[in-house]
């Protein structure tokens, strides 16, 4: 999706998942949840860290719950003014008003559920009860903090709850009415791809009305592109990438503050999704696979539950069809990357799915262009090996890019990058994605690399 689509938004830094820092402008020291939760706010701390960093839910466009490390959320206690981090649930009492100062909105004041302002008078007294000048932005008000953004989150669940009901469905639907239409299948056929990998959210399977912030008509969009994958002889893999509680906390599971929170309890609804997505599609004839979860994470998501997932998963596929693929994604993090071999090679049409990108790992910010192509041809060939066996399940890399750290690279080196990525990736038994078809960075975008000469297919 283009970032574009978030400028309508009012407070459009401050969406969902936000992680802000809270900064006493009387006192020069930061507010942090004690222990990371669990009990009282102070506001001594000199340097901030996980203690003094709040991820937002965002209510409207001025109102928000704050959440702490420990994932409890900031609220007044039952009787008092006294501000903690004690509720695993957000309410009234966990409701702030933030209000910014027209003239610089890094400086702000939160209005708590009994109307007077949060303040901090020293480190150890940190209270709801300033009833002073909400006008007054002066260093010494107690009222004041300044506001600094670490970090913020752009997916679905963030574009659908900051737009909110009455404007959300119009921006979606329009960005799924033009952003893919039948001409970009026409394009990829034309250039020798024969199948897609959709992803797609959870809530898919309770359109035309999917639970808030969600909105109805992503069903819609991925019929329309089996339509369109028929017509042009191509085949469709449909791809859950966002489960319900986020399987990695990224902003692409739709997480809403960006804690990984699926896990055992989540298995039966999720289930549910796979189990809908094959009953639609089993008799379509482009549908070639499905894949049951991306990316999920570890240590957060042990092999046992992923497993077990896996097969209950499996056999919803298995009801309706005999002849779809279907895809287990290995995790992410520290995981051994053969470790879903034995026991996919139980199953019958089964692809593991990989994802290697010479990105998101500070070593590769040390290499030349060179370097990073010669890695593709020894680290990543040896890698997808690793997974490429005999009488097991195929291997499918199902995500890469032509992008890289490389400053200053040229053409050909891209090109060449790109050809190494294309060879490698070209053994893997079930095939390869690229990540993504469209892009407004450009070499991430497949499209543009066709078009401009940097891949050749």
């Amino acid at each position: 999706m283009d970032p574009s689509r978030f400028d309508g938004i009012t407070n459009k830094d401050l969406l969902d998942g936000t992680r802000v820092q809270l900064k006493s402008t009387k006192l020069q020291k930061y507010l942090r949840a004690e222990n990371g939760g669990g009990t009282s706010l102070l506001a001594d701390s000199s340097i901030p860290s996980d203690w003094e960093t709040f991820r937002l839910w965002r209510i409207n466009d001025t109102y928000f719950n704050l959440r702490v490390l420990n994932k409890q959320f900031v609220g007044l206690e039952t009787q008092g003014n006294k501000p903690v981090a004690v509720s695993n649930t957000a309410g009234g009492p966990e409701t702030f008003h933030i209000i910014r100062n027209t003239d610089d909105p890094n400086r702000v004041r939160f209005q708590a559920l009994n109307g007077l302002f949060l303040q901090a008078q020293s480190e150890t007294s940190v209270t709801a009860d300033y009833a002073g000048n909400a006008t007054v932005w002066e260093d010494s008000d107690p009222s004041v903090f300044t506001i600094a953004i670490v970090r913020t989150l752009q997916g679905e669940y963030q574009i659908t709850n900051g737009y909110g009901p009455d404007k959300a469905p119009q921006v979606l639907r329009e960005h799924w009415n033009t952003y893919i239409t039948s001409e970009d299948f026409k394009f990829l056929s034309s250039n020798n791809i024969d199948g897609v990998r959709i992803p797609i959210g959870w809530w898919i399977a309770h359109d035309p009305t999917p639970p808030k912030p969600f909105v109805g008509g992503s069903l819609q969009a991925l019929d329309n592109a089996f339509t369109w994958a028929e017509q042009y002889g191509m085949k469709v893999i449909v791809d859950l990438h966002a489960a319900q509680g986020s399987q990695n906390g990224n902003e692409h599971s739709a997480t809403r503050d960006g804690f990984q929170e699926w896990g055992d309890s989540y298995i039966p609804d999720t289930v549910a999704v796979i189990d809908f997505l094959a009953a639609r599609y089993a008799n379509r004839k482009g549908f070639t696979a499905i894949a049951l979860l991306n990316e999920p994470m570890a240590p957060g998501i042990s092999l046992d539950t992923l497993t077990k997932y896996y097969q209950a998963g499996y056999e919803a596929v298995r009801k309706y069809t005999q002849t779809a693929y279907v895809i287990l994604s290995n995790r992410l993090g520290p995981a051994d990357p053969t470790e879903l071999l034995s026991f996919a090679s139980t199953l019958n049409r089964v692809a593991i799915d990989v994802h290697y990108y010479n990105l998101f790992w500070d070593g590769f910010t040390k290499m030349t262009a060179q370097q990073n192509i010669d890695f593709i041809y020894n680290s990543r060939s040896n890698d997808l090996r690793k997974v490429t066996i005999e009488n097991g399940p195929l291997s499918y890399v199902g995500e890469w890019t032509a992008e890289w750290y490389v400053q200053g690279a040229s053409t050909e080196d891209y090109q060449n990058f790109a050809k190494a990525q294309l060879e490698v990736f070209g053994r893997a038994t079930f095939g390869w994605a690229h990540w993504a078809y469209k892009c407004v960075v450009p070499h991430w975008s497949l499209r543009w690399n066709i078009e401009n000469n940097i891949i050749h297919l």
